[in-house]
């Protein structure tokens, strides 16, 4: 992974701060567990469920041994490997539903500092974060990508490029909750289009909040991967582990 540079802890460093002050001019309440005073708690942080190894090296689903999955064995998603960092139980759901459907902006900020260091344990060669972008439609509902709250301080806190609109959707989609696996890779297939202008020649990890069947994801790459870009690596903040 590319070294931080001096002026990205110093972008880094400023965007801790604004959010510091942020939360003495507006009290947080932790993401988890609604504690007064913290946007993301110390007892929270030690409460998240971490996804247990071995898992598959493309999917990142957990398995019983090391190596790579019947499913991605009869068909390869296009990013190169998935990663999540936690299972998505509570407090990290609770977190990730209070910044999608509550406007709790500042939780962005909180979670991608423990990211960071996930992210870096990874070692991947990434020059560039793609978050998963929304419709038009439900960005105007919601006003902002809650994937690129986590996403933009992620890149800062590990020093590479972040770019939000290298990747958009052509075509409004359903929400994904509720749907079968076979009706979730139908909803994302062919939904997104790249700007060849900027993952051309690099590589990518291209982001969402949750995984489930890896659908978006994967087609997110081809998208990607369509543009020009050298390779694809896929990462969520958390991993849905039952779906039918």
């Amino acid at each position: 992974m590319t070294r931080v540079k001096s002026d990205s802890r110093l972008a880094y460093s400023l965007y801790r701060g604004l959010w510091s002050g942020l939360d003495l001019l507006f009290p947080p309440v932790c993401g988890g567990c609604e504690k007064p005073g913290v946007r993301w708690c110390s007892d929270c942080q030690g409460r998240v469920g971490i996804l247990n190894e071995p898992v598959c090296e493309v999917c990142g689903l957990p398995q019983k041994q090391a190596g790579m999955c019947d499913t991605c064995r009869v068909e390869r998603p296009l990013f190169r490997s998935l990663r999540s960092w936690s299972v998505f139980e509570d407090p990290v759901r609770n977190a990730l539903l209070r910044l999608k459907y509550r406007r709790d902006i500042g939780l962005g900020e909180a979670l991608a500092m423990q990211l960071a260091e996930f992210v870096r344990g990874l070692n991947w060669p990434i020059d560039i974060i793609v978050p998963v972008p929304l419709g038009k439609k439900r960005f105007q509902e919601r006003g902002y990508n809650q994937v690129g709250m986590i996403a933009r301080p992620l890149a800062l806190a590990l020093g590479i490029e972040y770019a939000p609109k290298a990747l958009y959707r052509q075509r409004e989609t359903r929400t994904q909750v509720g749907l079968t696996k076979a009706e979730r890779r139908d909803n994302v297939r062919d939904a997104f289009q790249a700007l060849n202008v900027v993952a051309d020649r690099k590589t990518v990890l291209v982001m969402d909040d949750v995984a489930t069947t890896g659908s978006t994801l994967s087609f997110s790459a081809e998208a990607l991967l369509s543009s020009g870009a050298k390779d694809v690596y896929a990462l969520t903040v958390a991993r849905a582990l039952l779906i039918i």
